[in-house]
């Protein structure tokens, strides 16, 4: 089966997301603690290396990246805390927002030396209670990426996986039953025996995105001929089987593209991406995915955009999933064209 393929002027693409962007601000006040009416939950992850300061109205939860395994194996270093004490600081106006600390992320290391240790890993777990403590913070969110696995550059072995398991038992019993407990997983659900740590965390946040560059989509939500590894639904379905319930995942979006590195950067935020010229935009209906083609009709880039979010949390809630989370904030328009997108979706 064929994917069908609407192409629109690139031109129009901009103007017209901003357009209706601005006409749900005039007509859709900001809502502020609507979270209650079906406990969905919209996540964002807020970086130590941006200035944005969110806008809690549109959230439920914030995960502030990064902390790290420190240099002895046996507790957390936070990147620019100054910066966390800023966003905590926002639960004050603010007294729904969550705000967790998300340790690892791509490159960060020390997680397999740490979990292999059992001194060290009850020291690191004690370190994760504190530093909620210390913070005010409402949670941690474990974001290894991955057990087993060496691609990111860091130490790893067999036992990554058992270990990991015994790791987030050691942080639940540390920081106990009131606080959340969450992690990353990896798209195609491998690396971590959910089946084990299922009672021990409150949710797992899909990282659903990265799963293709162009020629192919990075994000699609069902297969089409230009998926790429993965998709949204087949991620979920993968993390169901591994023993997750669907009531503890959440579906992650990308608030950026994946360009071909030639006609388009690598790596371009949904902010900057709407700037872009000489393009086409067009709809991959099998895929729900929007995609840019260059003059010789090849895809160039990959990314979201409020329709493929709106089907995406409609998915959401046909399975049943806990809700949606992003990254990262900085990368929506000022205006907040696509986190206004996932606030609808999912705060319905």
């Amino acid at each position: 089966m064929k994917s069908k393929h609407v192409t629109k002027p690139l031109k129009l693409f901009a103007f017209s997301f901003a357009a209706i962007a601005l006409l749900t601000m005039i007509i859709c006040p900001q809502k502020s603690y609507a979270f209650e009416k079906n406990k969905k939950v919209v996540i964002a992850y807020v970086t130590s290396w941006s200035s944005v300061m969110p806008d809690p109205t549109y959230l439920t939860h914030i995960n502030y990246a990064f902390g790290h395994v420190n240099d002895h194996f046996d507790g957390v270093r936070i990147d620019n805390e100054t910066r966390l004490r800023s966003i905590t600081d926002l639960k004050k106006a603010h007294p729904h927002l969550k705000i967790l600390l998300s340790i690892g992320g791509w490159g960060s290391g020390r997680f397999s030396e740490m979990a292999a240790d059992a001194a060290n890993r009850r020291k690191f777990a004690g370190d994760c209670a504190r530093v909620v403590k210390e913070f005010k913070l409402d949670g941690i969110d474990i974001d290894w990426e991955y057990p087993t696995n060496s691609s990111a550059g860091i130490s790893a072995t067999e036992s990554d996986t058992e270990n990991f398991t015994l790791l987030m038992r050691d942080i639940r019993k540390a920081i106990g039953r009131k606080k959340l407990l969450t992690l990353a997983s990896v798209s195609s659900g491998q690396y971590i025996a959910f089946d084990q740590i299922k009672n021990d965390v409150d949710f797992v946040n899909i990282m659903t995105y990265d799963s293709g560059n162009p020629p192919y989509h990075h994000a699609s939500l069902h297969r089409s001929s230009l998926s790429g590894r993965t998709t949204c639904a087949e991620a979920v379905k993968a993390h169901i089987a591994g023993g997750m319930p669907a009531e503890k995942l959440v579906l992650g979006i990308p608030f950026y593209g994946r360009g071909n590195k030639t006609d388009i950067k690598g790596f371009i935020d949904y902010k900057d991406l709407l700037n872009l010229q000489g393009f086409e935009q067009k709809w991959d209906d099998e895929a729900k995915a929007h995609y840019l083609v260059n003059a010789q009709g090849t895809l160039v880039l990959t990314f979201e955009t409020p329709e493929s979010i709106a089907l995406k949390c409609e998915y959401v809630h046909e399975r049943g999933l806990l809700g949606a989370m992003y990254w990262e904030y900085a990368g929506d328009t000022e205006g907040g064209i696509l986190r206004d997108a996932v606030y609808k979706g999912i705060i319905r």
